[in-house]
């Protein structure tokens, strides 16, 4: 290769304004300090008012503090990675690994079948060597109406990869494509023709896999024809069935070949055996199964997952990938390269924060530079070695000219292809076995996703964090507040089962990976321990507000100074962030009033549930979140109008507190106009907590508008409005009453 050898595949460059950060986190570290000290030497004697409100407060900033401590950790030192595929494709196109995709579904009603096979369809498309390419569908539901899916997509794919092709498509998921290009003109009569040939091959079979999910069942001549469909002979239910597995293509005969006669990849449908008697493991048995699996038909070198909601935006993101792991002087560090998990149905304000843009676009910047990212379970390129228990050696390369193809594959018929492969998805076959322990994705969390990546790093290993300007895959994000609050319960939930079980960052990671990327970690495995003084916080100031009684320093004192600062400094610098990184102002205070919501609810949830199942009161469950939503639904998300929705515990605790504010904030008022000598002048001494009363009634507006103004079908509902102003009053009369 010569000289050409030692260019790099990718390179890494530091962000800016390091400097001015450091400066600004000091001065407000010292603020802190301040505040912490002021309520050491402030503290109210034994017998006077707000003693114990004030020592609860301390502990509440003394938490605060330290939490804040943590999350400074992602921001000393961003990095950012830029992939070379051109230089990648002269120096490797001929010996490219082969890739196999694994794409995961649970439930045909919540994830519908055809948003399923236009995520397969879009990774099949990958602008990449056909023949060293296989993509997987785990379908832990064993729908034979998805099953069903996936062969029709195996028909249309004949049409839809050499289209892509020839046309440069992106995104290469048609319902994503036939959307874009509907919003767009084209003057080229070429692509018009065929654009509209494969848009109606797409239709009809759109309509025939949604008429069969209508109906609840295959057409009866396409059941009697395809020999695929006697495996659901002996099938009782999704929890009670014989492994499924076909494979659909297979790379090798004429059938397999599209309308241009060129290979297409392998395609393979599976449902791994399942027994009621026996623990399931929920995704990463799934993908265990996966791994196994593939590793008998086609064995590639890469596995790249993704959730079957997360198509292929961006056809060039499997080369961009493996620039990192092909890189001569990094690439044998490097065990995974995880994307963010970005959505295409976020709106302008990002109404319930599903787009995570500090964590994508600050926070996973900071980790690379500390040892990589969190692997979060989709869009993620693995090395399968690694994946599968390979422990690190400075010593290790991968040898790319090696054929890890396997031979017995070419030889053996497609039956027998087809029957060992299902002995490795059986029930039984992890019995006695390294795997959910050291190989595969770990057991015993609802996040196996990051506690496998974190026994990755324990094990020497380094991922990367690669956000390329287009998107590499695009989802769908929740359009209702519910299913928002209930999705942060599940991350929470198995951020806490991490802590408390043996993979906990605090301490296995100990010794294996640096202490900030430790840190890192635990920032978001405490996420849980944040409800309860984000919960004291926005209740006791306010109940103290309605007495009369300050907990802060009056506008006078010089220790009102830090206290102002801090928290004033704190938010700004948040709006900043949040605005570079691509938000508006207006998405940022529906961002912050999220992270009130979750703190209050999702978070508070997830603590409680996650100690009754540790004392054996539940079970562990998976909630899968849904996929699509009614249209009206819809229509009040694009106005970007809070969806409330059915009566739940999380709904009445968060319009409790939002009604407790507005009613200590109403009574405080009322009682400096009508009651107090001094008036509103008064106030001057609990400005404080007037402010932080005040932010909590306008942050919560929604709410109020939904349990009194609003008239659709998206409000609070009349129950949740009784309970939650009886409790509200209730709490307010009776902290007078016992104060």
């Amino acid at each position: 290769m010569g000289d050409e050898e030692y260019y790099p595949l990718f390179e890494t460059r530091r962000g800016r304004g390091r400097v001015i950060y450091i400066m600004l986190s000091f001065s407000l570290f010292v603020g802190i300090w301040f505040m912490w000290f002021y309520r050491v030497s402030h503290i109210p004697r034994e017998g006077e008012d707000g003693r114990w409100a004030w020592i609860g407060l301390l502990s509440v900033e003394l938490w605060f503090g330290l939490y804040w401590l943590l999350r400074h950790t992602f921001r000393w030192n961003l990095v950012f990675r830029q992939p070379f595929r051109h230089t990648l494709s002269q120096r490797y196109e001929k010996i490219l690994p082969r890739v196999d995709v694994f794409v995961c579904t649970a439930d045909p009603v919540i994830e519908p079948p055809m948003m399923v096979i236009n995520t397969v369809l879009s990774v099949m498309a990958y602008d990449y060597p056909t023949e060293k390419l296989s993509v997987y569908l785990s379908d832990d539901a064993a729908s034979d109406i998805t099953f069903y899916a996936l062969s029709q997509a195996s028909i249309f794919a004949k049409q839809w990869l050499p289209f892509c092709k020839r046309f440069k498509v992106d995104p290469t998921s048609p319902a994503a494509f036939f959307k874009t290009i509907a919003s767009t003109t084209h003057s080229s009569s070429d692509i018009a023709k065929e654009f509209a040939t494969i848009k109606k091959l797409y239709q009809d079979m759109e309509s025939r896999v949604e008429n069969a999910a209508k109906e609840g069942q295959v057409p009866k001549e396409v059941h009697s024809k395809h020999k695929g469909f006697s495996q659901w002979d002996s099938y009782s239910s999704r929890r009670d069935h014989d492994t499924i597995l076909q494979i659909l293509l297979d790379g090798k005969d004429s059938s397999s070949k599209d309308v241009d006669g060129q290979v297409m990849p392998i395609l393979v449908y599976l449902a791994r055996e399942k027994r009621p008697q026996v623990p399931h493991n929920f995704k990463a048995g799934a993908m265990n199964s996966l791994i196994r699996v593939s590793s008998m038909i086609s064995n590639g070198e890469i596995i790249l997952n993704v959730d079957c909601d997360m198509y292929s935006n961006n056809s060039q993101s499997l080369r961009d990938a493996l620039c990192f792991f092909m890189d001569e002087v990094k690439g044998h560090q490097i065990a995974f390269v995880q994307t963010p998990q970005c959505f295409e149905n976020i709106q302008k304000n990002d109404l319930y924060g599903g787009a995570l843009l500090v964590s994508y676009e600050v926070e996973f910047h900071g980790m690379d530079a500390l040892g990589g990212p969190l692997y979060i379970g989709t869009g993620c390129f693995h090395r399968r070695d690694i994946l599968c228990g390979r422990k690190f050696n400075d010593q290790y390369k991968n040898d790319w000219n090696g054929s890890k193809n396997i031979d017995h594959m070419k030889e053996a018929s497609l039956h027998e292809l087809e029957e060992k492969s299902k002995a490795l998805a059986s029930c039984t076959f992890e019995e006695n076995t390294l795997w959910g322990k050291e190989m595969g994705l770990q057991y015993g969390c609802s996040v196996e996703d990051v506690i496998t990546g974190l026994s990755i790093k324990c094990r020497g290993w380094k991922s990367v964090f690669y956000n390329p300007e287009r998107r590499a895959f695009l989802g769908v994000a929740p359009t209702t507040l519910p299913e928002a609050l209930v999705q942060h319960k599940r991350w929470s939930e198995g951020g806490f089962q991490i802590l408390l079980s043996k993979y906990s960052s605090a301490w296995y990671a100990w010794g294996f990976v640096s202490p900030f990327l430790q840190m890192a970690y635990c920032y978001y495995n405490l996420w849980v321990f944040t409800s309860w003084p984000t919960l004291y916080y926005c209740t006791i100031p306010s109940l103290y507000l309605l007495k009369g009684i300050p907990l802060f320093p009056q506008m006078s004192s010089p220790w009102f100074i830090p206290f102002a600062y801090v928290m004033l400094g704190d938010s700004f610098y948040c709006l900043l962030e949040f605005l570079w990184s691509g938000g508006t102002i207006k998405g940022w205070w529906n961002d912050l009033r999220m992270w009130l919501y979750k703190r209050t609810t999702s978070y508070l949830f997830a603590f409680i549930d996650t100690i009754l199942k540790l004392f054996g009161f539940s079970e562990s469950a998976f909630v899968i979140s849904a996929k699509v939503a009614e249209e009206n639904v819809s229509q009040r998300y694009e106005k970007e109008v809070m969806e409330f929705g059915n009566s739940s515990p999380m709904l009445t605790l968060l319009s409790t507190l939002a009604l407790l504010n507005l009613f200590c904030l109403l009574g405080m008022l009322l009682k400096q106009v009508f009651i107090s000598e001094g008036g509103l002048r008064s106030c001057e001494t609990m400005a404080l907590q007037v402010l932080l009363s005040g932010v909590l009634v306008l942050i919560n507006v929604p709410v109020y508008q939904g349990l009194y103004l609003r008239k659709d079908k998206g409000r609070l509902p009349t129950s949740v409005a009784f309970k939650s102003t009886a409790l509200a009053l209730s709490a307010c009369v009776l902290f007078i009453a016992i104060s």
